[in-house]
């Protein structure tokens, strides 16, 4: 019976999971709609008209960005929702609702200077934008498509029709080669970034809306509506997936894809799993709305944002 127990002690002792709340936070003046993080700054996108970009250390803000307010439908002037954001160099892109037709306007700061390169007169329903390079922006459209747009021409280099589903995300990998972009059906789309060509499609594991996608060292992560978090393994396209207790908002794999965070249950906790074994080794706890975005620093320390004003700062190694 005593080695019994011992036995029961060190079990629970080896696959306890440990719970953590955040080791800081920032609080923004608006609701977070987007975050990057790019040369340990912090880039968020709000629903004030704005971005704010902060040192992700010491947790400073550097600047702020505005476009200009819009009028929505009833006439009314309000600031324009920044729906995503990038940065690359001393560049930043700041995609927004121009109140006109559900269309898009997308800015670009540079030298201190913010310039328009698509507005409502293009009628263009942009969902979310990312540097390629200095030069190059990748776009998803709602219908989901995918354009590369030449930033001083701003022409469109190509425009790809995905599927006849509605859009959700997409995420460039590393070396901003390929793409992976999601949408309602549930079928996840690798897209060579510079063709525009589908290379792969990637399917199995989610039936449903694919709200969010990241893509790490070769390995997909999505975050699906018919909770379920799928993995897969591009390369191969072989998957699987984790099964969570509510509908998975956001995703985030670390820099090695060692690790997949997941928004898991109803409560906006944030599990981490060890991605090759799928077994829980951490619990996020802190976040008040729907989470939207999960950012992985490294393998240990992690940004999240919510439908609120807060950014939460999570380190795995301070239990």
């Amino acid at each position: 019976m005593k080695n019994f127990l011992c036995f029961c002690l060190l079990s629970a002792t080896l696959f306890a999971v440990d719970t953590l709340t955040p080791i800081a936070t920032i609080d923004i003046n608006g609701t977070v709609k987007d975050m990057v993080f790019n040369q340990n700054r912090l880039v968020i996108a709000t629903d004030m008209g704005h971005i704010e970009i902060y040192d992700a250390k010491s947790r400073e803000k550097l600047k702020e960005i505005s476009i200009p307010d819009i009028k929505d439908f009833m006439g009314d002037i309000m600031p324009a929702r920044v729906m995503s954001t990038d940065v690359i160099a001393e560049q930043y892109l700041l995609l927004s609702d121009s109140g006109k037709g559900g269309y898009s306007d997308l800015y670009l700061f540079k030298e201190g200077k913010i310039s328009k390169l698509i507005g409502p007169e293009d009628k263009e329903a942009i969902i979310k934008a990312r540097f390629v390079d200095d030069r190059h922006i990748l776009l998803g459209y709602l219908g989901d498509e995918v354009a590369l747009l030449d930033i001083e021409s701003k022409k469109e280099l190509y425009r790809t029709q995905l599927s006849e589903s509605k859009f959700s995300d997409f995420m460039l990998n590393e070396k901003h080669t390929q793409a992976v972009f999601s949408c309602e059906s549930g079928v996840l789309s690798v897209v060579d970034v510079k063709s525009g060509k589908v290379i792969e499609e990637l399917q199995g594991q989610n039936v449903d809306n694919v709200y969010k996608v990241d893509y790490k060292a070769g390995t997909v992560s999505g975050a699906g509506q018919d909770r379920r978090g799928s993995l897969y393994d591009v390369k191969t396209k072989k998957g699987t997936y984790i099964a969570g207790e509510f509908l998975i908002y956001a995703t985030a794999l670390s820099p090695t894809a060692a690790k997949v965070a997941f928004a898991m249950d109803e409560k906006n906790n944030i599990s981490i799993y060890n991605r090759s074994s799928k077994s829980k080794i951490a619990l996020l706890k802190g976040q008040k709305s729907t989470l939207n975005v999960i950012i992985f620093q490294d393998e240990n320390r992690l940004f999240s944002a919510s439908d609120d004003n807060t950014i939460m700062i999570w380190d795995l190694n301070k239990k």
